[in-house]
Protein backbone atom coordinates (compact mmCIF):
# COMPACT_ATOMS: atom_id res chain seq x y z
CA UNK A 1 0.00 0.00 0.00
CA UNK A 2 1.47 3.76 -1.01
CA UNK A 3 1.41 5.84 1.90
CA UNK A 4 -0.37 9.08 1.50
CA UNK A 5 1.67 12.32 1.68
CA UNK A 6 1.12 13.46 5.66
CA UNK A 7 0.18 17.06 5.99
CA UNK A 8 -3.39 18.72 5.11
CA UNK A 9 -6.59 16.98 4.26
CA UNK A 10 -9.54 18.70 2.83
CA UNK A 11 -12.65 15.96 4.15
CA UNK A 12 -14.84 17.55 1.61
CA UNK A 13 -13.78 18.40 -1.81
CA UNK A 14 -14.12 22.90 -2.50
CA UNK A 15 -17.05 23.63 -4.53
CA UNK A 16 -15.73 23.96 -8.11
CA UNK A 17 -12.33 25.82 -9.08
CA UNK A 18 -14.36 29.19 -9.64
CA UNK A 19 -15.24 32.18 -7.46
CA UNK A 20 -16.93 35.20 -7.98
CA UNK A 21 -16.64 37.94 -6.35
CA UNK A 22 -18.70 41.78 -6.24
CA UNK A 23 -16.81 44.60 -7.91
CA UNK A 24 -17.34 47.18 -4.72
CA UNK A 25 -15.62 44.07 -2.50
CA UNK A 26 -12.81 44.26 -4.92
CA UNK A 27 -12.50 47.93 -4.06
CA UNK A 28 -12.90 46.87 -0.58
CA UNK A 29 -10.58 44.52 -0.48
CA UNK A 30 -7.77 46.44 -2.07
CA UNK A 31 -7.60 48.43 0.53
CA UNK A 32 -7.98 45.84 3.11
CA UNK A 33 -4.71 44.36 0.81
CA UNK A 34 -2.71 47.81 1.73
CA UNK A 35 -4.03 48.54 5.45
CA UNK A 36 -3.79 44.55 6.61
CA UNK A 37 -2.03 42.52 4.35
CA UNK A 38 -2.75 39.40 6.73
CA UNK A 39 -5.98 40.05 7.12
CA UNK A 40 -6.44 40.04 3.37
CA UNK A 41 -4.09 36.91 2.82
CA UNK A 42 -6.21 35.30 5.46
CA UNK A 43 -9.50 35.76 3.49
CA UNK A 44 -8.07 34.66 0.21
CA UNK A 45 -7.02 30.84 2.24
CA UNK A 46 -10.58 30.76 3.87
CA UNK A 47 -12.09 31.64 0.07
CA UNK A 48 -9.27 29.23 -1.53
CA UNK A 49 -10.58 26.25 0.49
CA UNK A 50 -14.52 27.01 1.06
CA UNK A 51 -17.16 24.71 0.06
CA UNK A 52 -20.10 25.57 -2.62
CA UNK A 53 -21.81 27.13 0.10
CA UNK A 54 -19.04 29.67 0.96
CA UNK A 55 -17.94 28.33 4.24
CA UNK A 56 -14.80 26.03 5.44
CA UNK A 57 -14.06 24.34 9.31
CA UNK A 58 -10.96 23.55 10.48
CA UNK A 59 -9.05 24.13 13.52
CA UNK A 60 -7.53 27.56 14.11
CA UNK A 61 -4.20 25.74 14.50
CA UNK A 62 -4.58 24.63 10.96
CA UNK A 63 -5.99 27.64 9.41
CA UNK A 64 -3.00 28.91 10.88
CA UNK A 65 -0.65 26.95 9.38
CA UNK A 66 -2.54 27.37 6.02
CA UNK A 67 -2.07 31.12 5.74
CA UNK A 68 1.54 30.89 6.96
CA UNK A 69 0.91 32.46 10.80
CA UNK A 70 1.11 32.40 14.11
CA UNK A 71 -1.62 31.67 15.90
CA UNK A 72 -1.53 34.96 17.44
CA UNK A 73 -1.78 36.59 13.86
CA UNK A 74 -4.11 34.61 12.75
CA UNK A 75 -6.31 35.67 15.92
CA UNK A 76 -5.64 38.71 14.90
CA UNK A 77 -6.47 38.49 11.47
CA UNK A 78 -9.84 37.06 11.58
CA UNK A 79 -10.77 40.01 14.65
CA UNK A 80 -10.22 42.14 11.64
CA UNK A 81 -12.00 39.79 8.95
CA UNK A 82 -15.24 39.33 11.23
CA UNK A 83 -15.09 43.33 12.07
CA UNK A 84 -15.25 44.31 8.26
CA UNK A 85 -17.83 41.93 7.96
CA UNK A 86 -15.80 39.50 5.85
CA UNK A 87 -16.33 36.51 7.49
CA UNK A 88 -18.89 35.32 9.84
CA UNK A 89 -17.31 32.55 12.79
CA UNK A 90 -18.99 29.97 14.35
CA UNK A 91 -17.72 28.01 17.23
CA UNK A 92 -17.76 24.07 16.75
CA UNK A 93 -17.67 22.90 20.54
CA UNK A 94 -16.76 24.19 23.53
CA UNK A 95 -13.30 25.34 23.24
CA UNK A 96 -13.38 27.62 20.38
CA UNK A 97 -10.16 25.75 18.84
CA UNK A 98 -12.53 24.87 15.81
CA UNK A 99 -14.57 26.69 14.00
CA UNK A 100 -16.73 27.43 10.91
CA UNK A 101 -15.71 30.74 8.83
CA UNK A 102 -18.06 31.32 6.77
CA UNK A 103 -17.76 34.02 4.35
CA UNK A 104 -19.97 37.06 3.45
CA UNK A 105 -22.01 36.13 0.16
CA UNK A 106 -21.76 39.40 -0.81
CA UNK A 107 -18.15 39.43 -0.76
CA UNK A 108 -17.81 36.35 -2.65
CA UNK A 109 -19.21 33.07 -3.60
CA UNK A 110 -19.11 29.28 -5.11
CA UNK A 111 -21.34 28.31 -7.25
CA UNK A 112 -25.35 29.12 -7.68
CA UNK A 113 -26.02 32.41 -6.09
CA UNK A 114 -29.66 30.29 -4.89
CA UNK A 115 -28.13 28.23 -3.31
CA UNK A 116 -25.49 29.80 -1.20
CA UNK A 117 -27.31 28.86 2.15
CA UNK A 118 -29.89 26.14 2.52
CA UNK A 119 -29.52 25.92 6.06
CA UNK A 120 -27.15 27.82 8.63
CA UNK A 121 -24.23 26.71 6.42
CA UNK A 122 -22.44 24.10 4.61
CA UNK A 123 -18.69 23.58 4.69
CA UNK A 124 -15.06 22.10 3.50
CA UNK A 125 -14.05 20.32 6.37
CA UNK A 126 -10.15 21.12 6.69
CA UNK A 127 -8.12 18.58 9.43
CA UNK A 128 -4.32 18.23 9.74
CA UNK A 129 -2.76 14.92 10.77
CA UNK A 130 -0.78 16.85 13.62
CA UNK A 131 -4.53 16.84 15.41
CA UNK A 132 -5.61 13.29 14.99
CA UNK A 133 -5.31 10.98 17.82
CA UNK A 134 -4.36 8.13 15.19
CA UNK A 135 -1.55 10.33 13.54
CA UNK A 136 1.05 7.68 13.37
CA UNK A 137 -1.48 5.47 11.70
CA UNK A 138 -2.65 7.50 9.14
CA UNK A 139 -1.68 6.16 5.88
CA UNK A 140 -1.12 2.83 7.49
CA UNK A 141 -4.84 1.80 7.18
CA UNK A 142 -6.91 -0.57 5.44
CA UNK A 143 -9.07 2.02 2.47
CA UNK A 144 -12.72 2.73 2.98
CA UNK A 145 -14.89 0.58 1.16
CA UNK A 146 -16.39 2.15 -1.62
CA UNK A 147 -20.41 2.75 -0.96
CA UNK A 148 -21.99 3.69 -4.57
CA UNK A 149 -24.53 6.83 -4.63
CA UNK A 150 -27.72 6.50 -6.74
CA UNK A 151 -28.32 9.86 -8.62
CA UNK A 152 -32.23 11.15 -8.06
CA UNK A 153 -33.39 9.19 -11.38
CA UNK A 154 -31.56 6.06 -11.02
CA UNK A 155 -32.88 2.69 -9.30
CA UNK A 156 -30.60 0.06 -7.74
CA UNK A 157 -30.92 -3.57 -9.44
CA UNK A 158 -30.76 -6.29 -7.59
CA UNK A 159 -27.07 -8.71 -8.15
CA UNK A 160 -25.91 -11.55 -6.74
CA UNK A 161 -28.11 -15.14 -6.35
CA UNK A 162 -31.07 -13.52 -4.43
CA UNK A 163 -33.57 -15.69 -2.45
CA UNK A 164 -34.76 -19.00 -4.04
CA UNK A 165 -38.38 -18.31 -5.39
CA UNK A 166 -41.30 -19.02 -3.60
CA UNK A 167 -43.13 -22.26 -3.47
CA UNK A 168 -46.11 -23.27 -2.47
CA UNK A 169 -47.32 -27.12 -1.91
CA UNK A 170 -49.30 -28.59 -5.18
CA UNK A 171 -52.90 -28.13 -5.50
CA UNK A 172 -54.74 -31.96 -4.95
CA UNK A 173 -54.83 -33.52 -8.35
CA UNK A 174 -53.04 -30.71 -9.92
CA UNK A 175 -49.13 -32.09 -8.82
CA UNK A 176 -46.32 -31.66 -11.27
CA UNK A 177 -45.64 -35.29 -13.45
CA UNK A 178 -42.27 -34.08 -14.18
CA UNK A 179 -39.19 -35.77 -12.67
CA UNK A 180 -37.97 -33.71 -9.84
CA UNK A 181 -34.75 -35.39 -9.23
CA UNK A 182 -31.69 -36.40 -11.66
CA UNK A 183 -32.39 -40.16 -10.80
CA UNK A 184 -36.13 -39.99 -11.21
CA UNK A 185 -35.00 -38.32 -15.09
CA UNK A 186 -33.07 -41.24 -15.74
CA UNK A 187 -35.35 -43.51 -15.04
CA UNK A 188 -38.04 -41.65 -16.77
CA UNK A 189 -35.86 -41.30 -20.09
CA UNK A 190 -35.11 -45.23 -19.67
CA UNK A 191 -39.24 -46.67 -19.17
CA UNK A 192 -40.36 -48.19 -22.40
CA UNK A 193 -42.30 -47.15 -24.21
Amino acid sequence: MTERPRELAIATKPGGTWLQTERAAHERWALLSVTQPRASALLHVILANMGRHNAVVASQATLARLANCSLATLKRSLSVLREGNWVEVRQIGPTGTANAYVVNDRVAWSGNRDGIRYSMFSASIIVSDTEQPDRDDIGAQPSLQHIPSLFGDERQLPTGPGLPPPSSPSLPGLEPDLPTKQTDLVDYLHQPA
